[in-house]
């Protein structure tokens, strides 16, 4: 209908708006409201265009990562009164999306003779204070031809920080054991703590219990073969991958890769926004619990 308008706004002069219409079937009426709305339209065009300027910086901040609610967010902070919707429908009028998830690769390999172990979250990831409930992972780099790094993490679930992770051309137990300690040594204290993970043999094995014991934290696992029973720890991974990959196969050797993964995860702690955290990123979450707590 909008050509339409066009046509007999282009044509008029030559053929008269009557004629035009009643050729095109159109309304007079619905030409006239159409046309004395081209400089609300224009307008519109104007401002979706500016808009779009600036969530395209935001998203080259992030290295095209963020989607809508994060890019919303960042908007708002910077003083934009733009709600997602709108922020949603100029990204898709540009084109301009962020990264979408990378298909899980399988590192879990289970232990049938390990001693078990309870579900003590049963896929309840939420915390009411830091430092009670962690979750871990361990997830596979894929890094020059064939290779593999391996990332393990300790993930808090009050905040969504990342408090501890390792990093290894090996899955054996220290590399998780280390996760822990780097996560003790940040927390000051894992006491009373609850770590809950899937059922692959790291977790499972007497060092990694040992570990656990030594700090005073308590072990959950989920069933089985079940990624659901670990979705947070899966989503970080998630992630991570994505942005740091960016649709590549690999990283470009081991020391691109470390670099890589250090770079995002200082900026998944301090800058990144999460859902969970109502937009916030991990840390200043922590702060400003840690500052309502004291005002209340």
């Amino acid at each position: 209908m909008t050509n339409r308008f066009q046509f007999v706004e282009d044509h008029h002069r030559a053929w008269g708006v009557k004629r035009l219409c009643h050729v095109l079937e159109v309304a007079r009426s619905s030409f006239y409201k159409w046309r004395a709305g081209r400089q609300a339209r224009a307008a519109r065009e104007r401002a979706d265009a500016a808009l779009a300027e600036r969530i395209r910086a935001v998203h080259a901040e992030w290295d095209g990562t963020y989607g809508r609610p994060r890019i919303t967010a960042e908007l708002r902070d910077q003083g934009e009164h733009v709600n997602h919707k709108r922020v949603g429908r100029v990204m898709r009028k540009y084109g301009i999306a962020g990264l979408r998830l990378r298909k899980r690769q399988v590192t879990t390999v289970p232990e049938p003779s390990a001693t078990p172990v309870p579900d003590l979250f049963r896929r309840d990831f939420t915390a009411t204070a830091p430092n009670t409930k962690y979750v871990g992972d361990i997830t596979y780099l894929p890094v020059g031809d064939g290779q593999f790094l391996y990332l393990a993490t300790v993930i808090d679930c009050f905040s969504r920080r990342l408090v501890g992770w390792s990093i290894a051309d090996h899955m054996r137990t220290s590399l998780v054991a280390d996760a822990l300690q780097a996560a003790a040594a940040t927390r000051g204290s894992l006491a009373g703590a609850v770590f809950h993970s899937d059922h692959g043999v790291q977790y499972t094995s007497r060092q990694f219990g040992d570990a656990c014991a030594e700090l005073g934290v308590r072990q959950s696992m989920g069933a089985v073969g079940t990624s659901a029973d670990n979705a947070l720890a899966e989503s970080f991974n998630a992630a991570l991958k994505r942005e740091t990959l960016r649709g590549a196969r690999r990283f470009d050797g081991a020391r691109a890769c470390r670099l890589a993964v250090f770079r995002w995860t200082t900026r998944y702690n301090t800058r990144r926004r999460h859902s969970a955290n109502g937009q916030q990123a991990p840390i200043a979450y922590e702060q400003r619990s840690a500052t309502l707590t004291l005002a209340a």
